[in-house]
C-alpha cells in the first residue's frame, strides 16, 4: 500500500468516525473503517490490503479490552441469581444459533456465517475471528452492525413506552484512571497471550489468547482495574473495520444486500427472544423488569450501561449478565464453528 493511500484512507476513517460518533451510532470507529474500507475496495482499480500485522495487534487490543471486564466484583454481583442467570445465558446461546440456522438457509450464506452473523452479544469480538473460524466476516459485521444498532435505536423508546422511563444516561464509554497503565497491559497481555494461546493450541489464539491472559490478570487483582485507553480501542476497532472492508468487491457488496432483508427479520426475533428471556428472568429471580431487561438486551453494551445507570436501574447487575454473556458466546463461537463445519 502507497504511503499517500494509506495517508487517504487514515484520514477518511478518522472523519468519519468522528461523524458516527456524533451522531451517537455504536461502534463508530470499527463501522467507519468498514464503510471507507468498503468504499476503496469498489473504487480502487486493484486490490488493496492492509499489512497483516496491523490486524493482528487489532485482534490483540480487542481481547486485552474485553478481558479488562472480567473482574471478581463484577461476576459476584450475580450472587445467589447465578443458576437462573446461566440459564438464560444459555437460551439466548440457543435463540441465537436458531435464528443463525435459518439465516445459513439462505443461498447466499452458510451455516457457520449464519450464526456468527446472529449471535446475541460480543458483536466485536466475533468480528475480529470470523474469518478465522471459517465464516464470511464481511456478512457478519454488517449482520452484527444493523444488530446493535437496533437495539441502540429501539432503546430509548422501549425505556420510555414499556418502563416509562424518561430520560437516560448519554450513551458511550471509556476507559478511566492512568492510561498508561492501560498501555502497559495492552503491551503484555497483547504480546503474551497470542504466543501463549498458540501454544495452547486455542483456536482464534491473537483474539481469545489475550483475552483469557487479561482476565486471569485482572480476577488475581493483578491489574488493579486498568483499562485501554479509549483512544486506542477505537484505532484497533477502525484497524478492524477497514481489513474488512478492503475485502468487499461488487459481488459480495450484492450477496450481503441480498441478505439484509431476512438478516433483518431474524435479528428482530432475536431481539424479541432476548426481552422474552429478560421477563423470564425477572420472574425467576424476583429482580426488577426494568433489571433484567437491560441485563438480557442483545448488544450496544456501552449503551446499556449508561441507560442502566440514567433510569436508576442496578447497573452492576446489569453489567454482569452482559458480560458473562459475551464470555459464553466468544467461548462457545470455536466449538460452534467446528461443530457447524463437520455437519456442513
Amino acid at each position: 500500500m502507497r504511503a499517500a493511500h494509506a495517508l487517504a484512507l487514515v484520514a477518511a476513517t478518522v472523519v468519519a468516525a468522528l461523524l458516527l460518533g456524533r451522531l451517537g451510532l455504536p461502534s463508530p470507529a470499527l463501522f467507519a473503517g468498514l464503510a471507507v474500507g468498503l468504499v476503496d475496495a469498489l473504487v480502487a482499480r486493484r486490490a488493496v490490503r492492509l499489512p497483516p500485522r496491523a490486524g493482528l495487534a487489532g485482534q490483540a487490543v480487542v481481547g486485552v479490552t474485553i478481558g479488562t471486564l472480567v473482574q471478581v466484583s463484577t461476576l459476584a454481583a450475580l450472587g445467589e441469581h447465578w443458576l437462573p442467570v446461566l440459564a438464560v445465558t444459555v437460551g439466548t446461546l440457543a435463540l441465537s444459533l436458531g435464528t443463525g440456522w435459518l439465516l445459513g438457509r439462505h443461498r447466499d450464506v452458510d451455516a457457520v456465517t449464519g450464526a456468527f452473523a446472529l449471535v446475541a452479544g460480543g458483536a466485536s469480538g466475533l468480528v475480529v475471528i470470523a474469518r478465522q473460524l471459517g465464516a464470511d466476516e464481511r456478512v457478519v459485521a454488517v449482520v452484527q452492525y444493523v444488530r446493535v444498532l437496533l437495539v441502540v435505536l429501539s432503546l430509548p423508546v422501549v425505556l420510555n413506552v414499556v418502563f416509562d422511563v424518561r430520560a437516560v444516561g448519554p450513551a458511550g464509554g471509556g476507559a478511566a484512571g492512568n492510561p498508561w497503565t492501560g498501555v502497559a497491559l495492552v503491551v503484555v497481555c497483547g504480546l503474551a497471550g497470542p504466543w501463549l494461546g498458540r501454544r495452547a493450541h486455542l483456536p482464534a489464539a491473537t483474539l481469545l489468547g489475550p483475552l483469557l491472559l487479561t482476565a486471569a490478570f485482572s480476577l488475581s487483582g493483578m491489574t488493579a482495574g486498568a483499562q485501554v485507553p479509549d483512544l486506542l480501542q477505537q484505532v484497533a476497532y477502525a484497524l478492524i473495520g477497514l481489513q474488512i472492508g478492503l475485502r468487499f468487491t461488487r459481488s459480495s457488496l450484492a450477496a450481503v444486500a441480498r441478505v439484509l432483508p431476512a438478516a433483518f427479520v431474524l435479528i428482530v426475533v432475536g431481539v424479541a427472544g432476548s426481552a422474552a428471556l429478560g421477563v423470564a428472568l425477572s420472574r425467576a429471580t424476583g429482580l426488577p423488569a426494568l433489571d433484567t431487561y437491560l441485563a438480557t438486551t442483545p448488544g450496544g453494551l456501552y449503551a446499556v450501561l449508561a441507560a442502566a445507570v440514567g433510569s436508576g436501574a442496578d447497573a452492576t447487575f446489569v453489567l454482569s449478565v452482559q458480560v458473562l454473556r459475551l464470555l459464553v458466546m466468544l467461548l462457545a463461537a470455536p466449538v460452534l464453528a467446528k461443530a457447524l463445519s463437520r455437519s456442513r
